[in-house]
């Protein structure tokens, strides 16, 4: 579709939420649930083409973001006394600890290396052994299945120097949570884990909870139609998923890669940034692959961490802010300085209002 065509098509799909608002004629409040999706909306504008009684407010779904900040001090600590390599995607080496940041480690001498792909870390492992290599565990079902398939990798090569630390995050609990306490009409699905585990599985947030979900893709396109059809959903009273994104999303999703996480990993307990401690919503090592744990086999204490009180990233991750409402946003906080992850992830919200100058509620 050429540019043209992409405007006019825009143009309508705008013009279709706006009748659709105007006949409800109440206040629409959704959340689109991934970071991806956080940051798209933002570089092509769309909040400005949507009606003054929908509000689209962003969720949890930056896997950074809802990391706690006791994880950088562990992973810290680990290096520090093991003298092991750190291995990590690059959107948390500037992401603050209690004592500094992954890139203060490296600047201090310690060994961080950025990969692309957990299976890096393997290569990584061997060339470096016997210093333990550790790569840093952070994202939700759409990464975990690689760092699983690696785990195997390692495990049938003999790699005894290669470990995880798990801070792994699943969508399905936090989404119970948020559908249950925070006043939503409706959630903007996560395309990139949606791939992972489908379409169909999202269903107990309509029987459950009485809210629609559309699953979205990430061209701006994909995007207005999928605010079109959820604000049609939910202006409706008559709830349900739609998959929009149908040219990657099954509704079973990729049955191998679900295999794959839970060969190597199961359910457990985690700690959100902004939403506490939700049962079942993370993952831990299987006992056949626990040689495997960093959290076991390279132990470390370090104390409880607080996050700056003035920083309001949990509030973000839940949507009852906005990040132009904290005092920090623009002047202390920056993608230079961060004071919280929201600003330092590309996927974080307080990054993309700070990139493309948002304010509160477009």
């Amino acid at each position: 579709m050429n540019p043209a065509d992409e405007n006019r098509t825009a143009q309508v799909l705008a013009r279709e939420i706006h009748e659709r608002c105007l006949s409800y004629g109440r206040p629409l409040r959704l959340m689109e649930v991934c970071g991806t999706h956080t940051m798209a909306i933002a570089e092509s504008g769309i909040k400005s083409l949507l009606p003054d009684n929908l509000q689209l407010v962003s969720g949890p779904g930056c896997p950074v973001c809802v990391t706690e900040k006791v994880f950088i001090d562990q992973a810290l600590e680990t290096g520090r006394r093991y003298d092991a390599c750190l291995v990590t995607f690059g959107d948390l080496v500037r992401v603050p600890g209690s004592s500094g940041s992954l890139a203060g480690f490296r600047s201090e001498g310690g060994s961080v290396r950025v990969v692309y792909s957990p299976l890096d870390a393997i290569e990584i492992a061997a060339k470096g052994a016997p210093r333990p290599v550790v790569f840093l565990g952070v994202g939700f079902e759409t990464t975990v299945p690689t760092v699983a398939a690696t785990v195997k990798v390692a495990k049938t090569r003999g790699v005894t120097n290669l470990f995880v630390l798990p801070a792994f995050k699943t969508i399905h609990r936090p989404l119970e949570v948020l559908a249950a306490k925070v006043d939503l009409h409706g959630f903007l699905l996560p395309g990139h884990v949606s791939a992972i585990l489908g379409s169909d599985c999202y269903r107990y947030l309509v029987t459950d909870y009485g809210k629609p979900g559309v699953v979205a893709g990430f061209e701006p396109l994909d995007i207005l139609v999928a605010l079109r059809d959820l604000v049609t959903l939910a202006a409706s009273g008559s709830p349900d998923i739609v998959n929009d994104y149908r040219r990657v999303v099954r509704p079973a999703g990729n049955p191998t890669a679900q295999a794959t996480i839970y060969e190597v990993f199961e359910e457990a307990d985690a700690s959100w940034r902004g939403l506490g401690l939700i049962p079942g919503s993370g993952l831990k090592f299987r006992p056949e692959y626990a040689s495997f744990d960093a959290t076991t086999r390279l132990q470390v204490e370090v104390p409880p961490a607080k996050d700056d009180p003035r920083c309001l990233c949990a509030a973000i991750l839940t949507g009852s802010r906005t990040p132009d409402k904290c005092g920090l946003f623009g002047r202390e906080c920056t993608p230079e300085e961060p004071v919280g992850p929201c600003m330092v992830s590309s996927e974080g919200t307080c990054a993309a209002y700070y990139k493309y100058g948002l304010a509160a509620g477009r």
